[in-house]
């Protein structure tokens, strides 16, 4: 971590209490040991004793206190730390939301900014924080992540840590208190027979190091393309059909997470019909369509607006010209009259371009 370029590691677990932390603030320790300029930003132990008893002699920048309706928060002080000018920084909680009024939305963004200053960053996220699994993850647990870190972030690591414990270690860790406390006994029953259980568990593990591994398998193919050790293969080019309907994200986030897997450029394509023209869309639409378009681009989406009479028109057109090899339809329920009346978009498009792998993802709820 000694060289110019400002570096990203990153420690990524399957649940809380897997150790992120803790291993994070023994790595640090080392590389204070190993005579760097480690101090600690934002760090979260939860009252957990393990934590923090390897905090050690690591140097703590005082947070930021931020009033909000009358209550005093506290916040990562991005400033303090650039005047600080160490040479590493410990920063947890990596998909932290900010006080509202703060300088960024997102502790991420907080980490960006000390990265573009030259100081390095270790920082600690769980895999139900990535921004394409957050649909994977609600329906395996029946929880709904708030709080998401863009997939382009992670991509971003020079590093990635996994740091894993076995489903019986992660509920032992919780019964024993070592997770939310011992003098929470209600709040560790209704954790171990709800996110906690066994089977939820198994799937974020799976989820974590799938993710890890997607990552380690991407920079060696990178690395390999760069030096020249494999032929070139045929770029793949990922189109997710996007839209002003406010349960597209599953599509944005699915698309992102094979683009991710392919280690492809994908885009989002928007098609502009004449009824949804500025001056015509109504205002509900045009709102969920900047949500979509804003939650595409942090997810490293190119996104395009082509216009056209009809949707297929549009995206045909697209695909053709840009040899887009995978495509991301969401696909709503619609009477067969609908079908009749207007045609199916995912049929045209099939039999205009029908060397595109295509997968549908259907809408039935908000996404």
């Amino acid at each position: 971590m000694a060289d110019e370029r400002a570096r990203l590691r990153i420690y990524i677990g399957a649940a809380p209490g897997v150790g992120k932390t803790y291993v994070l603030l023994q790595d640090a320790n080392a590389l204070r040991a190993r005579g760097l300029d480690v101090v600690i930003g934002y760090l979260e132990t939860y009252g957990r004793k393990e934590t923090d008893a390897q905090i050690k002699d690591l140097e703590i920048i005082p947070r930021r206190s931020v009033d909000y309706h009358g209550v005093k928060m506290e916040e990562l002080d991005v400033d303090a730390i650039k005047a600080r000018k160490p040479q590493v920084c410990v920063v947890d909680d990596l998909a932290h939301s900010t006080v509202p009024g703060s300088r960024h939305a997102k502790r991420h963004e907080d980490v960006a900014e000390l990265l573009d200053a030259g100081i390095h960053v270790m920082t600690a996220v769980n895999i139900q924080h990535l921004e394409t699994l957050n649909d994977a993850v609600a329906k395996a647990t029946g929880v709904r992540v708030r709080e998401t870190v863009p997939d382009t972030f992670l991509r971003r690591a020079d590093e990635v840590i996994h740091v894993d414990a076995t489903v019986e270690e992660l509920r032992r860790r919780l019964r024993d208190g070592k997770i939310y406390g011992p003098d929470k006994p209600e709040k560790i029953d209704q954790a171990l027979g709800s996110f906690f259980q066994k089977g939820n568990l198994s799937t974020l593990r799976e989820l974590a190091l799938r993710a890890v591994a997607d990552e380690v398998g991407d920079r060696a193919a990178s690395y390999r393309a760069r030096e020249g050790l494999s032929p070139a293969l045929i770029p793949e080019r990922v189109m997710v059909c996007m839209s002003s309907n406010p349960i597209a994200p599953r599509v944005i986030r699915t698309g992102a997470r094979i683009a991710g897997r392919l280690g492809a450029r994908w885009y989002a394509v928007y098609v502009q019909t004449p009824v949804e023209q500025p001056d015509r869309i109504d205002p509900r639409s045009a709102g969920a369509l900047q949500q979509n378009i804003k939650l595409a681009e942090s997810l490293g989406a190119t996104v395009v607006r082509v216009e056209a009479e009809r949707p297929a028109d549009g995206l045909i057109g697209f695909a053709q010209r840009e040899g887009v090899t995978h495509v991301i339809f969401g696909q709503s329920a619609r009477t067969r009259w609908e079908l009749l009346w207007r045609g199916s978009t995912l049929d045209r498009f099939l039999s205009a371009v029908p060397d595109a792998a295509v997968q549908v993802v259907p809408l039935g709820e908000r996404a």
